[in-house]
């Protein structure tokens, strides 16, 4: 499953406000989704959602999925929701080098793909962050759960 690269912000525009956190049937329900992703190309992920407040709301690590990516899911899920943007626009902005690479500095910021902020009625109610693949399928993979809130049609 490929689906579009969520929340990419102009220069200078704010991201989406703080909402509620997440509930526990709408983090299943993220999680379901991300997990079938990863079972579709027999990744071994962890998968990291947090809530609204950053608080860890669910974590799995799938059969044969390295013991490193735990924490690195988390603070990928962390990151997006701490700074309501994609852990993406990190990595890039890390790439290009010049001003960017002072974000290594800061020790609350993950930057690598595969964290993506959750939104419910545009605003943020919590991330995911996954971990365990190469980024861009780390990306794949929490797109897939962010999507099946999305579709859900919660309000």
């Amino acid at each position: 499953m490929t689906s579009p690269r969520p929340m990419s912000l102009p220069y200078g525009a704010l991201p989406p406000p703080y909402g509620p956190p997440i509930t526990l049937a709408d983090a299943r329900q993220v999680m379901a989704a991300a997990e079938a992703e990863a079972a579709v190309h027999g990744w071994p992920m962890v998968i990291a959602i947090v809530g609204s407040g950053g608080q860890l709301v669910m974590l799995h690590a799938l059969d044969q999925a390295q013991h490193g990516s735990v924490p690195i899911a988390q603070a990928k899920a962390e990151t997006a929701v701490s700074f309501r943007r994609p852990s993406k626009l990190f990595e890039d902005a890390v790439a290009a080098g010049s001003l960017g690479l002072r974000l290594l500095g800061m020790p609350n910021l993950m930057p690598l793909d595969g964290g993506l902020p959750l939104l419910v009625d545009g605003r943020v109610v919590g991330a995911i962050g996954v971990s365990g693949m190469q980024s861009v399928q780390d990306a794949q993979v929490a797109a897939a759960g962010a999507a099946a809130l999305a579709a859900a049609g919660i309000p």
